[in-house]
């Protein structure tokens, strides 16, 4: 298992152009892309054990984040 950030930037840099201007035109998306990166950074400090947490927590984590990059996604299409 890797454990590099899921940035969202590069899990999508084909739309980085339309997430910086998304970010700064729209608040909804700018608030699903902070909270995006809140989750990924948890995450990450969990993987890497700078703040471990159990299984549980730590599924409902990846899941929070797959369905906010899903939510982001659908956003970026449109």
């Amino acid at each position: 298992m890797s454990h590099t950030p899921h940035e969202l930037l590069a899990e999508f840099p084909e739309f980085a152009f339309r997430i910086t201007e998304l970010k700064t035109k729209e608040p909804h998306f700018a608030r699903l892309y902070e909270e995006y990166h809140e989750v990924n950074r948890a995450i990450h400090r969990a993987e890497t054990n700078i703040e471990p947490t159990d299984d549980a927590h730590m599924e409902t984590m990846r899941k929070q984040r797959l369905r906010l990059k899903d939510e982001l996604y659908a956003l970026l299409q449109k």
